[in-house]
């Protein structure tokens, strides 16, 4: 039997790539399933369906809130680890063709995006992008909706970033036209991972503001948000590198106490986890009130079903 994409399935691999309407719709969605009520609806959406996971790096919350969104919605996880197959060994888009004639659709958490853009375009069903070293949009869904859940629309917010450039900085940059919120990016002038991503956002109109110092940047913030400055799968040697050559660059950068005193009162703080104390958050305020970050993570669950639903779903998003 020949396999074509003659359906053209819906990816779900950057946020600049999907419809506007859908990503808002997609955010409600997840607010919603936090109801018991609303998420028996789709409680068989994913009956007799199998979804591959495929993770070549480690994972704590995309690999659970994934398996356990798929196992609610009726469905089947079939997890893999880079070991566990052929992936890099053969042709990206062989493991494409294969995969979309056993399973329904695939999550993959990859080292590089050209693997899993080069996964989608080779696939006859579904490619959900669950972190790549360019960029992390599950998170972004996860993480807007935390924010909304605490202080509203984040319509005409301030949202801070304090560090690191990296993958989820570049996601938080392609969804601030889109969901019309202000960025702030403080982080030392050396590093410029995001500035294509930050470019190409500003021409297509979003408003983002680059600083060199995290007080200014953090000056009537809404939301103060940072990320590791140690990526996973970097090897021990180079983390130790990072430790005695990038960290005291980074430091001035630390979401605190003093930079809190500069944002809204109401301000709160959010990061994707894994989060070191004492490096780009201090204990202080990764545990306060203000942090926000376990009901982000809690909400990997919400969005990566809503995401789910998105693609399986025949409603109108």
């Amino acid at each position: 039997m020949k396999l074509d994409k003659v359906n053209n399935p819906k990816h779900f691999i950057d946020i600049n790539k999907i419809n506007s309407m859908q990503l808002k719709k997609i955010v409600d969605v997840a607010k919603k399933l936090k109801k018991e009520k609303f998420s028996k609806n789709f409680s068989d959406l994913l009956k007799h369906k199998n979804i591959a996971m495929i993770f070549e790096k480690n994972s704590t919350r995309t690999r659970v809130s994934f398996e356990v969104a798929i196992n609610q919605l009726g469905g089947n996880a079939i997890v893999m680890n880079k070991q566990d197959m052929q992936l890099g060994k053969e042709a990206i888009e062989d493991t494409a063709k294969v995969l979309s004639r056993y399973v329904n659709g695939i999550v993959i958490r990859s080292q590089s995006h050209q693997t899993i853009t080069e996964l989608a375009n080779n696939s006859s069903v579904s490619v959900i992008n669950g972190l790549s070293d360019f960029s992390h949009p599950c998170q972004i869904i996860a993480s807007i909706q935390a924010i909304e859940e605490n202080i509203g629309s984040i319509s005409k917010k301030k949202l801070a970033w304090f560090g690191d450039q990296n993958n989820v900085l570049n996601s938080y940059v392609q969804a601030a036209k889109i969901f019309d919120y202000e960025l702030n990016i403080a982080s030392p002038k050396e590093l410029d991972f995001s500035k294509d991503e930050i470019l190409k956002a500003i021409k297509s109109g979003a408003k983002i503001n680059q600083f060199n110092n995290a007080k200014d940047a953090a000056k009537n913030a809404d939301v103060l948000i940072t990320d590791t400055w140690i990526s996973m799968g970097e090897s021990a040697e180079k983390n130790q590198k990072l430790k005695e050559e990038k960290i005291k660059q980074l430091l001035p950068f630390q979401v605190n106490l003093d930079l809190f005193k500069l944002a809204n009162k109401k301000a709160i703080f959010t990061h994707c986890l894994p989060a070191y104390r004492g490096f780009e958050v201090s204990k202080e305020v990764m545990d306060s009130e203000k942090s926000i970050v376990f009901e982000e993570a809690e909400n990997r669950l919400h969005a990566q079903k809503s995401i789910l639903i998105w693609l399986f779903s025949n409603n109108d998003y």
